[in-house]
């Protein structure tokens, strides 16, 4: 297990290898832990897309992630001395049950996150702000798309 101590900025801090002969110190950054995180979400069969808006434009374009509290960050995380906890939203494809999809999140996420900073992750807040449908991605620009995933096509009420 990793030695964690507390540091300012919240990032995530090791001894090194749990030994007697530490040698230095390890310090994870809060947007190590996103990058990590929005890696494995993205690999995760059903889901179209992370973040919302012009994040998820900026992050398709990057292809990273922060780890910063702002709200136009794609996963954010907030790092403690030994556990971590990460919120995201994501797109997922039609057709995909989301309960199953959500628990397959969770366990990519948990698994690459505590393997590769030694990191407990003590929650992983998943929020599913729409369902991509196949070839609706033209009738969003023709619509004016309202971000709320509503593909009615036109008001039921007066």
């Amino acid at each position: 297990m990793v030695d964690i101590e507390p540091q300012s900025g919240n990032p995530a801090t090791s001894g090194g290898s749990g030994g007697s002969g530490v040698r230095g110190r390890t310090t994870i950054a809060d947007g190590v832990v996103a990058t990590i995180a929005g890696i494995a979400i993205r690999e995760t069969d059903g889901v179209h897309s992370v973040g919302k808006g012009a994040s998820k434009a900026l992050g398709a374009v990057t292809g990273r992630v922060s780890g910063s509290s702002s709200s136009g960050r794609t996963v954010k995380v907030e790092v403690g001395e030994k556990q971590t906890a990460i919120d995201v939203d994501v797109e997922v494809e039609y057709g995909v049950p989301i309960d199953e999809l959500a628990d397959r999140i969770r366990t990519h996420v948990v698994d690459a996150v505590e393997t590769m900073t030694g990191l407990e992750v003590v929650e992983v807040n998943i929020n599913v702000f729409d369902v991509h449908i196949p070839d609706d991605d033209d009738d969003d620009d023709e619509d004016g798309a309202d971000g709320g995933g509503s593909r009615s096509g036109g008001s039921r009420v007066r």
